[in-house]
């Protein structure tokens, strides 16, 4: 198997680019990125930016509209949030979301979700906050009502938060068993639990250390429900940047704010290799990349050149 490659777009700031050409922006790298190898084109679920990837009044386009525009505009990546808080959409509505978007795509679309955890845009938009507990009840129920509209022609279910009654799901998704979902955080003892039974992909952010201790805890819950381990892609972001020779280095950390320089490691192709290989001999089959750093169709081509030197060594994911 390949490694699998994502470009995730959590900022859509863009200097000198005005609010009308925004999208415009989005669409290019994103057809940077189909055309570099990337596997899959992720957005944010968020109304407001987030810290540490920007100011709270930075622009934030809404996910599902972005992606449904970007379907049209892609071939063969897939698409989705990286990802949708459980709080923010009825799961059932949040289900023909995206059975549309897999509709509209040709069989493209792929079901990220989460908790939710950013209690400020929950309070300016009259969202619900409630404590994680709860909000880990709801994603169960979410991922149990989804997989099942995915897979069911009239599925009913009953929960704590949630219900459906024979509800409809047509036009059927055109990806056979639906959507992939991608269950989005590290949680170990419920998070990773409902990734063992529910998701397709899984994906979170840290060291090599910290997220290969991960990857244990994930194939024990899978041992736990009976489920082989192989069939969970396990995912990771990595915080690279790509820079043509060593000498590049302190230019292209200069470029970015000094508050944010840390969580950046500039690397050669040759550099980014060594360390992705580590993470693939631990166990994971897929990197992210964002767009923070990478904002340029240059730079997501200069990802590419990474892309095709792993895949051409059949590098196991």
């Amino acid at each position: 198997m390949r490694p699998f490659f994502g470009y995730h777009m959590p900022t859509f700031t863009f200097q000198g680019v005005a609010d009308a050409d925004l999208f415009g922006r989005v669409v290019e790298l994103a057809q940077a990125a189909e055309k570099a190898g990337f596997d899959l084109v992720t957005v944010m679920d968020h109304f407001y930016q987030i810290g540490p990837n920007g100011d709270e009044d930075e622009p934030m386009l809404e996910a599902y509209t972005t992606l449904g525009a970007l379907a049209a505009k892609t071939e063969r990546v897939l698409l989705g949030t990286l990802v949708t808080g459980v709080t923010y959409r009825n799961p059932a509505m949040l289900a023909k979301i995206v059975t549309t978007l897999d509709v509209v795509s040709r069989g493209r679309a792929v079901l990220g979700i989460g908790a939710a955890w950013n209690e400020s845009e929950h309070a300016g938009y009259g969202f619900e906050f409630p404590p994680i507990g709860r909000r880990e009840d709801r994603l169960e129920e979410a991922l149990t009502i989804a997989r099942a509209m995915f897979t069911e022609e009239r599925p009913s279910f009953e929960g704590t938060y949630y219900r459906i009654d024979r509800a409809l799901n047509r036009p059927r998704p055109i990806r056979p068993g639906g959507p992939k979902i991608l269950v989005g955080g590290g949680g170990e003892k419920r998070t990773l639990k409902f990734a063992a039974r529910f998701a397709d992909i899984t994906n979170w952010f840290g060291g090599l250390q910290e997220a290969a201790a991960k990857l244990q805890v994930l194939d024990r819950h899978c041992e736990a429900v009976g489920r082989d381990p192989a069939e969970i892609l396990r995912t990771v972001a990595v915080p690279l940047m790509l820079v043509d020779a060593e000498r590049d280095k302190g230019a292209a950390l200069a470029g970015i704010p000094e508050d944010r320089r840390a969580t950046v490691i500039p690397v050669t192709v040759s550099e980014g290799g060594e360390i992705l290989h580590r993470y693939i001999d631990a166990g994971f089959g897929g990197f992210i990349f964002r767009n923070l750093t990478i904002r340029t169709p240059e730079a997501v081509a200069r990802v590419g050149e990474l892309i095709s030197a792993l895949r051409s060594e059949g590098a196991p994911a």
